[in-house]
């Protein structure tokens, strides 16, 4: 909760601050950016990459709306005691027992998100953005079970978790970067996005945090405001 809290501080700070500091002309009205993720989640020892894309309008200088959309896929380990059998497991096999199995998966996950993002146009050739993270995940999972898991769950008289598994939830985090400008229409965007969410409720007890990292190209056009602007 403390580091929500900073991070909270922070937005309130950027929105103070962004719309003093909106320095730049000559301001594009859409930006697609596209480019390569990369995300882990450090509880499910998970890593994943692929794909990311978004689509943006700037409404002011210091403020843009966009869409938000990525693929990633990748493989990780479940440990027991993130499960929802950790303690009957436990009590069958002794204390600390859970914390020796470990399973492995391979996962394909996809983002979606909408909302604002903040921007610090205080230098021509580099512009900063924060943006709070609000949307949903959908996270397909394949389970591969060791074989010395079906004995323990048949003494705990317990059915085994399906080995294929799919969820979707809502999220919410924070994320920021900054935009190398290398000519109007055409800057490299280096970006970072903490998330939090509780995918497979069913199965894993605590809720998941996510970093994710993109880099890619970003592609402007149109004016803001004035009698150029596209629509």
């Amino acid at each position: 909760m403390k580091l929500i809290r900073v991070l909270l501080l922070i937005i309130f700070v950027a929105l103070l601050c962004l719309p003093i500091l909106a320095q730049q002309s000559d301001i594009n009205r859409y930006t697609l950016f596209t480019g390569f993720d990369y995300m882990v989640s450090p509880a499910r020892n998970l890593t994943e990459r692929g794909f990311e894309s978004d689509f943006g309008i700037t409404a002011k200088p210091w403020l843009g709306l966009g869409v938000d959309v990525g693929i990633i896929t990748g493989a990780g380990t479940i440990t027991g005691t993130e499960t929802v059998y950790a303690t009957p497991v436990n009590r069958l096999l002794g204390p600390g027992a859970a914390a020796s199995l470990h399973v492995p998966f391979n996962s394909t996950t996809y983002t979606f998100a909408a909302g604002p993002q903040f921007y610090l146009r205080k230098w021509e050739k580099i512009t900063f953005l924060i943006r709070p993270g609000f949307g949903g995940m959908h996270e397909s999972a394949d389970i591969t079970f060791p074989a010395g898991l079906a004995p323990i769950f048949q003494a705990l008289q317990l059915a085994p978790p399906n080995a294929h598994q799919n969820d979707t939830q809502l999220f919410f985090g924070l994320g920021g970067g900054f935009d190398v400008n290398v000519t109007r229409a055409v800057g490299v965007r280096f970006a970072a996005d903490w998330v939090n969410t509780h995918l497979f409720s069913n199965l894993l007890v605590p809720r998941q945090n996510y970093v994710r990292f993109s880099i890619g190209p970003t592609f402007r056009w149109g004016h803001l405001g004035g009698e150029h602007s596209m629509h």
